[in-house]
């Protein structure tokens, strides 16, 4: 069973293609990515409409060349998953509009996936793929999720954001420090040349004694910060609020999700979503997880941003488990919000 990809929930177009028998794991067969970064610079975030206008121009280029790499035709697709949501409204339309329109000229079955749920079943394309069930650590975009994850689609929620996510402290204090647009790697790049033990910031929620997670106290408190060092602050000073920042938010991160191994008694964790791919968060990660002997399994640098990859195998796993069935009703909706408990 071939499966064809195609993402587009925010500001990257994705298309891949995956291989999947009966069981096992899906293997990637080719994948191609566009990120629209350079575009979005300009207006520090991403605009909507400027989003959903580049995936129509980029998604049809994009499954040529996936194809073209794994050497299959067309016609030879069995199924085109796309994501349904959650994500901007417009961007996914464009997806889900062409997924549906290729499935129909093709007379193949389509299937919406949810965004997150490719996220969440992305390392199992790794070298080192985790084994059901176990705890993930889901960090992406405006999303910061804890879940027992007993299989595909049995996803119990621990804890969740009550307001800012990581990726969304990262990137808003970035801006404040005019690190530009994607802030969350330009800020962990600075964190680099910085002392973390420099600036003391709050770490919310940290012992309230729930699995929950509060980033925009953070936030405040790095504006505060940065008015007190006044507007001719150094680069050097930027450096240490760099790290001080990062050591917050990705301590917090690190004891919750020790928090919840402990309290389901798994040893197993997951970590997926672009927050993911930061070094120090992994660095951490890796050495409380080897004090518990626990291990913790990551997607491949590569696919922790919005990708295909994780949209066709998402698919293709519900597939294999006989818990979802592609249509070929070729009318479509998109669910730009929607939680993954009820997906």
């Amino acid at each position: 069973m071939r499966v064809l990809g195609v993402e587009s929930s925010c500001d990257e177009t994705g298309v891949a293609l995956v291989d999947a028998d009966a069981s096992g794991v899906p293997r990637l067969l080719a994948h191609a990515l566009h990120s629209q970064i350079d575009m979005h610079q300009a207006y520090g975030g991403v605009v909507p409409e400027l989003a959903s206008r580049d995936h129509i121009r980029r998604v049809l280029p994009l499954a040529q060349q996936v194809l073209s790499q794994a050497g299959c035709a067309l016609g030879s697709v069995d199924v085109i998953a796309y994501t349904r949501g959650p994500g901007l409204a417009g961007a996914l339309l464009v997806g889900s509009g062409v997924a549906c329109a290729l499935g129909a000229a093709l007379g193949k079955p389509v299937l919406g996936v949810h965004h997150l749920e490719g996220h969440l079943l992305s390392p199992f394309l790794a070298s080192d793929p985790p084994e059901f069930p176990f705890v993930a650590l889901l960090v992406s975009g405006g999303h910061t999720q804890l879940m027992r994850v007993n299989d595909v689609g049995q996803y119990e929620l621990l804890g969740e954001t009550i307001d800012d996510a990581a990726g969304e402290a990262f990137d808003k204090s970035a801006k404040m420090m005019g690190l530009g647009y994607p802030g969350g790697p330009a800020l962990a790049r600075l964190a680099e040349f910085g002392d973390a033990s420099t600036f003391e910031l709050p770490r919310p929620l940290l012992h309230n004694g729930t699995l929950d997670f509060s980033f925009a106290g953070l936030k405040t408190a790095v504006r505060t910060q940065l008015l007190k060092l006044g507007s001719n602050v150094c680069e050097q000073d930027k450096a240490h609020l760099a790290a001080s920042t990062q050591q917050a938010i990705v301590e917090v991160l690190v004891k919750k999700s020790m928090a919840a191994l402990k309290l389901t008694g798994l040893k197993r964790l997951v970590v997926a979503g672009g927050v993911g791919a930061n070094a120090r968060l992994r660095e951490m990660l890796n050495a409380e997880c080897a004090k518990r002997q626990c291990r913790v399994h990551y997607p491949e640098l590569a696919l922790c941003t919005d990708n295909g990859a994780m949209i066709a195998l998402a698919a293709a796993m519900r597939l294999q488990r006989g818990i979802a069935s592609a249509s070929r009703d070729y009318a479509f909706d998109v669910r730009p919000r929607w939680d993954l408990a009820a997906a």
